[in-house]
């Protein structure tokens, strides 16, 4: 397989969008965790100002929990269309996926251990590997295993889930908010490693891994099978489908966002919210957008998003390594000293000093910097 990007005229630019658009939602999601001590509180519960309430359950509402399906299902997409590539090709795609995959995972354990511990790129490339089984099956197929298997989880949530009003001390770790404010505010590197190592055992728990494989993997299959049916390079053919779920998920996927807000807070709404209302909302964002990028306007528009999703994976890290020196004690030490709406207005910034510096970078390069070296490591060969 040939040790070369893809270029930019073979491009699918409605891809690039939705992976930039993600990643300027997965900025502001992140933000929250690099001010706060989490993953040690419950954010529903952890504001007092108004003002923060606000904005927080805007983000509640519009971001979080709906970017992670959307970028699954980007990743489930892209591996498709990787295989597909070497099919066509007549070339052997296992060794090439599995290596891909293993650079994908050591990237992310670099990230998690020295940058930041809500690392996805570790599960990422641990699914990708599973997923790499169910390559050859037919979409429709696909779709059903996908549905299928998302619904374990969400029914036996539905089922099980309490009743009961969401009390913030369940959530709060008295001692680990104190020893987080202490490290990431004032500490020293060495001591915010030491944090980091806590904060990475909690986040990747057995339980979230378990929940993962069902509310994650799905996505990624969901993923594999619309690259199967081309229904993004093909999307003016299936105009009306994307139409129809723009207009059907997206209000619907926020209404149930809203629900803990708009009633009293319970587990069980908590989880409504998040784990349907959130994919929901994911598949009406892809919708709209896919059905933007219909309209020659519209797709020039966001041509500033399809700029940094072309360099995703180095965007990605990027946007780590700039929260980490703005917040923590060994850059700027601005951790728990801001408030929600200046967090947005931060990572909006962030992410439009990316859209530049990825625009100046792509004038040079067809492909961003870790998107080089993981292609490197993908297929370099050793010589005897």
């Amino acid at each position: 397989m040939e040790l070369t990007p893809t270029p930019k005229k073979e491009r699918n630019k409605t891809l690039d969008v939705l992976r930039g658009f993600s990643l300027l939602g997965i900025v502001i999601a992140n933000l929250l965790a690099f001010n706060l001590p989490l993953p040690h509180i419950d954010l529903g519960s952890w504001f007092t100002l108004p003002s923060d309430i606000k904005w927080h359950q805007l983000i509640d509402i519009y971001v979080q929990g709906s970017f992670y399906p959307l970028f699954a299902m980007l990743f489930g997409y892209g591996v498709a269309m990787q295989w597909q590539k070497a099919v066509a090709k007549g070339e052997p795609f296992w060794a090439t996926g599995t290596r891909r995959m293993l650079g994908l995972f050591i990237i992310g354990a670099l990230h998690a251990l020295l940058i930041w511990w809500g690392d996805i790129l570790m599960m990422y490339a641990v699914f990708g590997t599973l997923l790499l089984f169910f390559l050859r099956m037919r979409p429709f197929l696909l779709f059903f295993l996908a549905f299928a298997w998302n619904a374990i989880i969400q029914l036996f949530m539905l089922v099980f889930s309490s009743h009961e009003l969401v009390d913030d001390v369940y959530y709060s770790n008295i001692v680990g908010i104190g020893e987080a404010l202490a490290a990431y505010g004032t500490g020293t590197w060495k001591e915010i490693f030491s944090q980091r190592m806590v904060d990475l055992a909690v986040q990747n728990d057995m339980m979230m891994w378990f929940m993962a494989l069902f509310t994650i993997f799905p996505y990624m299959l969901i993923g594999v099978a619309a690259s199967k049916l081309q229904l993004i390079e093909r999307a003016a053919h299936f105009k009306w489908l994307w139409i129809g779920l723009a207009v059907t998920t997206f209000p619907i996927g926020i209404y149930l966002k809203n629900l803990p807000i708009l009633q009293d807070r319970t587990f069980f709404l908590e989880y409504i919210k998040t784990y349907v209302g959130g994919p929901l909302t994911a598949i009406g964002y892809a919708a709209i957008i896919v059905s933007l990028c219909l309209l020659p306007v519209m797709a020039k528009l966001l041509t500033p998003f399809a700029t940094v999703g072309r360099v995703s994976l180095s965007t990605y890290i990027g946007q780590s390594i700039i929260l980490s020196v703005l917040f923590y004690g060994f850059g700027f030490g601005l951790y728990g000293k801001i408030n929600v709406q200046s967090g947005v207005l931060i990572a909006v910034t962030i992410f439009i000093v990316q859209v530049v510096l990825a625009d100046l970078w792509l004038r040079k390069f067809n492909q961003g910097p870790l998107e080089a070296l993981w292609r490197k490591f993908t297929y370099f060969k050793l010589r005897v």
